[in-house]
């Protein structure tokens, strides 16, 4: 782990990382808040690059930076070498301040097929299995963040757009503001509004992303593509994999019902059900036919049900029945 923290940390300050190599040096750097060892390894890689004033960048666009028994060599991709340069303590300095300070993230923003990277101090709140939070924004935009989400958002708005990135389910409840879209980034789907409310359902193991709108009007883009403008009682599914999108008209009460503890799905999968239940309950549960994961399922029933009831309603309306086995349900 300490090669790979010190590799990631050098291919940073080359600018070589991939997304997801800045993803994960950031990721150490957050960690290294509670883990003191992570912190050390970091602060030792910067004393090293720093003494290594000599760093410099060969014909061939590698950045070379001398170790105490020989050079660490950082490899350019073909396409990306870098300019001859030589790395300076004061640039190295800033960078370490930075990340000392802690709290610093990478986003990863997508226009017009070019990708833009940039640096901005940023939150990360998070729900565990069966944990509902609520989240109050700089901007006073609220939010309830369901079960097994994620929520990343910066200190302060002080960006002409508002931008937020979730992972999961959450109900933005958002604070006008004229001339400052807030918008809600879910992979390459892209949620913008003024001020209103409504809700995002962007779970990884969802095929769909779905926006549900209970006031006002919403945008959804994937990238620079209007998929749709969304107003009271609408609703959109838009696959992840597939430019692909449905549009509909809700049934009363139906946006964000997990908020008041109702739990609603319309022609839903049942694998999606379940592994929907898994995270209200925090259970684990199995579907043992591979062919019923697909059947589609509408049904609603109240939170406090509990598991059992709940997977027996399901059993019911699929024509099959449950077992329990060293505490996981089984659907047979």
């Amino acid at each position: 782990m300490e090669q790979r923290i010190k590799l990631l940390f050098r291919k940073y300050l080359s600018n070589s990382c991939t997304s997801e190599e800045l993803e994960e040096f950031f990721q150490c750097i957050h960690m290294s808040d509670k883990d003191e060892s992570i912190r050390q390894i970091l602060q030792e890689t910067y004393e090293s690059i720093l003494n290594a004033s000599d760093a410099y960048v060969n014909q061939a666009g590698d950045l070379i930076i001398p170790g105490n028994t020989k050079p660490f060599v950082v490899p350019m991709k073909p396409g990306k070498r870098l300019k001859r340069r030589v790395l300076t303590a004061m640039s190295i300095t800033g960078l370490v301040i930075a990340v000392f300070a802690g709290g610093i993230y990478i986003k990863t923003r997508h226009q017009a097929g070019k990708t833009t990277s940039f640096v901005a101090l940023m939150k990360k709140t998070s729900t565990e299995r069966a944990e509902y939070k609520y989240i109050l924004l700089p901007d006073s935009t609220q939010v309830w963040l369901n079960a097994g989400s994620s929520l990343e958002y910066p200190e302060n708005f002080d960006k002409p757009v508002r931008e937020v990135t979730l992972s999961g389910e959450a109900y933005f409840d958002v604070k006008h503001a004229a001339e400052r879209p807030f918008i809600i980034q879910t992979g390459e789907i892209l949620t913008t509004v003024m001020g209103t409310a409504f809700n995002i359902n962007a779970y990884a193991d969802r095929k769909n992303i779905k926006v549900s709108v209970s006031r006002g009007k919403v945008k959804v883009s994937r990238g620079s593509l209007l998929l749709a403008t969304l107003v009271k009682d609408q609703e959109i599914k838009v696959s992840k994999k597939e430019d692909q999108s449905l549009q509909k008209i809700l049934s009363t009460n139906t946006v964000a019902a997990w908020q008041q503890g109702n739990l609603v799905y319309e022609d839903e999968t049942l694998s999606e059900i379940i592994a929907d239940l898994e995270r209200v309950y925090d259970a684990h549960i199995q579907i043992a036919a591979s062919r019923m994961n697909s059947v589609l399922v509408t049904t609603r029933f109240r939170r406090e049900l509990g598991i059992g009831q709940a997977l027996e309603i399901l059993c019911k309306l699929t024509d099959s029945h449950l077992e329990q086995k060293n505490g996981t349900f089984i659907i047979q």
